[in-house]
């Protein structure tokens, strides 16, 4: 037969409707009843039932379009009034291109994980460069120091000293936070990966959530954020360690140890230590471990691989007295005493617990004043520490101590060293001490190699910083209250120094 031509007015769509519709054997359109009804082979073709019939008969049992082999009981009826093919090719190459973009973004995904990773490496080899950076600035500081006292005078320049300070700017206030109208703060604590203040306060709504918790504070805008419960009763200490995930380590008199996520606000990890805990530090070595101070003078070690219990206990060797301060030296091979270890301070002294190795600590006494240590801080940079004692009969006022930590060999052909502490400055404060405040030594914020002390006076309510090299009172920073604790921070290279009473934290620019 000719082929017929199509009309311009039949749409293509038509054309495609009427070969859907008919038998590929005899060309005729199927029917949905009768002899020539719609069948299909097992292959999936379709024709008429009499077709296909007759053609299996005499093609030895083949489908005429795929020659797949087939007989007549492979033949199957289909119900249909009309039978349309749906064009899915679109379909199909949206769902083949929303494959490739979902690779795509895993890949991505992949890329930006590995990048943060590695961006989290490089933060930390940059902190390690520049606390060195900062030591090598010290000690060039301390030898041009010596160096120009020699030239200059006759006079010897004591082991230990400091080089002054000559920077003309303050401490400004630049905010106060109000953090408990019924008072009670103690401690706190500052995240430096976070730029965040934390400060331990009662439960603001004790009758639904009773206990103690945290206080948090941006430093970076100067805004107070949530509070967090964390312990049953009041908290003694807070810290801190190099990690960058924001674990806030907190010590309590409910007898408990407890790790809590800022990034979640929740608590991850809780030690029971048996006994009343003052005081708390991270390992600087390895951040793994978290040390425990308590009320018997005991320092439990924990493992934070280790979720059951302590993995050590160092026993007092002297005094029971409570744990009142915990801190760890880092290793630091150009310092005076190169050794990592905690250093420790109760009510009646001071130990140095030097590591040997990952569970052997050593321990060394330091020849403290017998009686009235009430706190012990150290600066890492320099390997000095300071020393507050309470007014005795031979001193009325509140002493602060600036000593630097030594070694020197036990004997000529031992590898053992001898751990001590020598008074390199004495600042007196005021006559009055009931609380057992927190001081503060720390780097001047001019990065110049000299060291300021900043201590709490109870009789005039206000926080005295001393420059630790000349010895000479740089400020006086007032206070409605009794100063508990001091922080200095550090925000975009900009320093703050905060302070803080049983209500309120004030925070102070350096400017």
């Amino acid at each position: 037969t000719p082929v017929k031509t199509l009309e311009p007015s039949v749409p293509v769509a038509a054309l495609d409707e009427e070969e859907g519709d008919t038998c590929a054997i005899c060309f005729e359109q199927w029917t949905n009843a009768g002899d020539h009804r719609l069948s299909a082979l097992r292959c999936g073709h379709l024709f008429g039932y009499t077709c296909i019939e007759r053609w299996l008969k005499g093609q030895a049992g083949k489908c005429p379009q795929c020659n797949k082999k087939a007989k007549r009981s492979d033949i199957v009826i289909l119900y249909a009034r009309t039978l349309k093919a749906l064009d899915t090719s679109e379909q199909e190459r949206m769902k083949s291109s929303l494959e490739k973009e979902q690779m795509l973004r895993r890949q991505a995904e992949l890329e930006s994980a590995q990048s943060r990773l590695q961006l989290q490496v490089l933060t930390d080899e940059c902190s390690k460069l520049r606390k060195q950076v900062q030591e090598l600035k010290a000690l060039v500081a301390q030898h041009n120091v010596s160096a120009s006292q020699q030239a200059g005078s006759s006079r010897a320049c004591l082991p230990g000293s400091l080089p002054s300070s000559q920077s003309q700017r303050k401490y400004h206030l630049e905010k106060v936070f109000v953090v408990s109208q019924t008072g009670n703060c103690r401690v706190m604590a500052y995240c430096d990966s976070l730029s965040c203040l934390v400060v331990s306060q009662p439960s603001p709504q004790s009758t639904f959530i009773p206990g103690c918790g945290v206080k948090m504070m941006s430093v970076a805008n100067l805004k107070s954020s949530q509070y967090i419960p964390i312990h049953s009763k009041q908290i003694r200490g807070l810290a801190f360690g190099s990690r960058a995930d924001g674990l806030l380590l907190s010590a309590a008199l409910d007898n408990t140890l407890k790790l809590t996520s800022l990034a979640t606000n929740t608590v991850v990890q809780t030690y029971n230590a048996g006994r009343p805990v003052w005081s708390c530090c991270w390992c600087l070595d390895d951040t793994n471990y978290i040390y425990a101070g308590l009320v018997n003078g005991s320092i439990m070690i924990y493992d934070l691989r280790d979720t059951n219990s302590h993995v050590q206990e160092l026993v007092p060797q002297r005094s029971r007295c409570p744990m009142v301060s915990l801190s760890y030296l880092p290793r630091m091979a150009s310092a005076s005493l190169p050794y990592g270890g905690i250093l420790a301070g109760n009510l009646e002294g001071a130990c140095f617990w030097e590591q040997k190795a990952a569970n052997s600590y050593r321990p060394h006494h330091l020849p403290l004043e017998p009686g009235g240590c009430i706190d012990i801080q150290t600066e890492i940079s320099t390997r000095h520490c300071l020393a507050t004692y309470r007014p005795s009969k031979n001193n009325p006022c509140v002493r602060c101590v600036v000593m630097e930590l030594t070694c020197s060999p036990l004997t000529e052909a031992s590898e053992d060293v001898v751990c001590s502490s020598n008074p390199v400055q004495t600042f007196s404060v005021g006559p009055t001490c009931k609380l057992l405040t927190k001081n503060a030594i720390f780097q001047s914020p001019e990065e110049d190699g000299s060291v300021f002390v900043c201590a709490g006076d109870e009789a005039s309510n206000s926080a005295l910083l001393w420059d630790a090299g000349s010895g000479s009172l740089l400020q006086k920073l007032q206070a409605d209250l009794p100063v508990l604790d001091i922080c200095p921070l550090e925000v975009n290279q900009t320093h703050f120094l905060a302070t803080l009473t049983e209500k309120t934290v004030k925070i102070y620019k350096w400017q």
